[in-house]
């Protein structure tokens, strides 16, 4: 694993690089508003992706690296966010076929951003559909506005919410709630399976 900073028009970001000999594609992942790259769902997505012969980059938004709690904005987040994408399609990724995805938050912004940042697909670990209690703040257009395949790994319990499947949307349903730690065994399947049968291609 390598890791360096990358600049973005919102500060450094930093990206955390687990390469594998010969990728035969390469997967960006972002992580939640309150948490960082070490949360379990994307350690264990990581080992997944790996595992199938697809390099991971876990990418750290410039606020979580400012030491600031608190993310920035939607806008912020996406505009650092594609700069990291296109800063790793020059760079490390360069040539290989893009998936995008990230977990909570992280996965929101890469369903906003995946026209922008020409994913082939996008996988989505623990996808907030609206908050907990509030049914009708629903984020559920976010992920309709997706046009590759989506993959989506929901905890059973989530009080985030269930996402339906949809025509390129795949919703597997795991043990646990929105951390998906109770889950983790089937999340590593269901992330394996679908890099490997290409269900994002």
């Amino acid at each position: 694993m390598s890791e360096r900073g990358v600049p973005t028009p919102r500060g450094p970001a930093r990206v955390h690089l687990h390469a594998v000999e010969a990728p035969r594609a390469a997967l960006v992942l972002g992580h939640g508003a309150g948490g960082g790259v070490g949360a379990p769902d994307l350690v264990a997505a990581t080992r997944a992706a790996n595992g199938e012969g697809v390099s991971v980059a876990l990418v750290e938004q410039p606020y979580l690296v400012g030491g600031r709690r608190s993310p920035a904005p939607a806008g912020q987040l996406d505009e650092a966010w594609t700069a990291v994408v296109e800063h790793l399609r020059a760079s490390e990724l360069g040539g290989l076929p893009l998936l995008t995805g990230g977990r909570s938050a992280g996965a929101r912004v890469a369903c906003r951003t995946a026209a922008a940042t020409g994913a082939a697909g996008v996988l989505c670990l623990a996808f907030p559909v609206h908050p907990p209690g509030r049914p009708e703040k629903t984020r559920l257009d976010e992920l309709e506005a997706v046009e590759v395949p989506v993959l989506v790994v929901q905890g059973e319990r989530d009080p985030f919410g269930m996402p339906p499947p949809g025509p390129r949307r795949e919703v597997v349903t795991v043990a646990g709630d929105h951390s998906l730690r109770g889950g983790l065994p089937a999340l590593t399947v269901a992330v394996a399976t679908w890099l490997r049968d290409g269900g994002w291609r």
